[in-house]
């Protein structure tokens, strides 16, 4: 008589070590372990859990201002900015009635009821002069390879925007109350002006051809009719005061919540010029505008 071995017991299924209810038969390609979809992030080669995409994120070699060091030289939010103020070009031209134009340029008039014009206007144009847009997306590409890099994505995009605003508020604290509008990157485009001088000072390089580039622009403000030296000013103080903020924060376990209190406190100081002179001026009551 022979006997036959007992059954064996059907293994059980894999589950997700962060959600044990949750069966997935997807491994992770870096320790093995299962991970459910919201687990899931694809990698270079198949799919890691978060675990270890965390892990790895912490080990990357950082810069000097705290942000990862990446492989890939290129400076992707440069081509997004340049592609963003491209494409509102190309709307300029295509939709009737100057709809963008007189939905998103900023004239003083309109600060206190439509702020946001501040911003988009940045990313506006003239239409009847093509080196506006050309020169100014030339020279936030020759900068932009430089200082994204250099300060990390996030860091230089808030720069970036901020100087852009900066460029506005000076516009706004330099010149009489009007419906003239004012459009264009160069308060943003001279914010990074001020941003490599502050780069370049910290890490002891020499600025001196900086400063005869910036000089050479600034006079142009005053004798080339149609360009707004005060917005160029605004953002040439607002990009240094952003990038010092970053440059300077002490190294270590705190210099993140440092540099985001810095650029914090000079947005805020930003908008809170803005709401002095819009409330002494009486801009948010909507009669003015036509005054």
């Amino acid at each position: 008589m022979s006997y036959g071995m007992p059954p064996a017991e059907p293994a059980a299924p894999p589950v997700c070590p962060r959600h044990p209810d949750r069966v997935s038969y997807v491994r992770c390609q870096r320790c093995g372990r299962p991970a459910c979809p919201e687990c899931q992030r694809p990698a270079a080669v198949g799919i890691q859990c978060i675990d270890c995409v965390r892990e790895v994120a912490a080990l990357a070699p950082r810069g000097r201002y705290g942000s990862a060091l990446r492989r890939s030289g290129q400076p992707v939010v440069t081509w997004s900015i340049i592609g963003a103020c491209v494409l509102v070009y190309v709307l300029e031209w295509l939709l009737p009635n100057d709809l963008v134009f007189q939905t998103f340029a900023y004239a003083t008039v309109l600060t206190g009821i439509e702020p946001w014009r501040m911003f988009t206007s940045a990313f506006l144009h003239s239409q009847s002069f093509i080196l506006h847009i050309a020169l100014n997306m030339y020279t936030l590409w020759i900068f932009g390879r430089v200082l994204e890099p250099a300060l990390g994505r996030w860091r230089y995009l808030l720069v970036y925007l901020i100087s852009a605003l900066g460029g506005s508020v000076g516009f706004f604290l330099l010149t009489p109350v009007s419906m003239t509008a004012v459009i264009g990157a160069s308060g943003a485009i001279f914010g990074l002006f001020g941003a490599l001088f502050v780069v370049v000072r910290q890490r002891g390089g020499s600025v001196r051809q900086l400063l005869v580039l910036i000089a050479i622009n600034a006079v142009l403000g005053f004798v080339v009719p149609g360009i707004a030296w005060q917005a160029h000013l605004g953002g040439l103080i607002a990009g240094g005061l952003t990038t010092a903020v970053i440059a300077y924060a002490p190294r270590g376990r705190y210099q993140l919540a440092v540099q985001i209190g810095g650029l914090v406190a000079v947005t805020a100081l930003l908008v809170v010029l803005t709401a002095v002179r819009v409330a002494s001026l009486g801009l948010s009551q909507p009669s003015t505008i036509g005054s």
